[in-house]
């Protein structure tokens, strides 16, 4: 049996295999980085107490994107700041009161935050 290489160079020369589009070809590759993604997005950190039994909760709202992304930064910043939390709606809330800690990994994600 011969090399891939020429099986698949005599297919193509048969007209059983189409050419390789070049334009679709490079799509993948100039796909966004998630910090260019979320360069508009403003993100403001709220603290809460009120209405969790006493517990403390810093809450991050404003995200525009989809709720896979948000669930993946969510574990992100999880494991990065040791605590634990969810995210749902358009907000990551993270257990505890570590408001800076969470602005500056947010800032490292290429989020603006206020």
């Amino acid at each position: 049996m011969g090399d891939w290489k020429d099986a698949l160079a005599s297919l193509r020369d048969s007209g059983d295999l189409p050419e390789p589009d070049a334009s679709s070809a490079n799509e993948d590759i100039h796909d966004e980085s998630p910090a260019e993604k979320t360069a508009g997005d403003v993100i403001h950190i709220v603290f809460e107490k009120k209405g969790r039994k006493g517990k403390s909760a810093t809450i991050a709202e404003g995200f525009t994107c989809s709720d896979e992304e948000l669930a993946a930064l969510a574990s992100r910043l999880k494991q990065r700041l040791a605590t634990g939390g969810s995210a749902r709606g358009g907000e990551i809330l993270i257990q505890g009161d570590c408001r800076d800690r969470l602005a500056r990994a947010l800032r490292q994600e290429g989020y603006k935050v206020k």
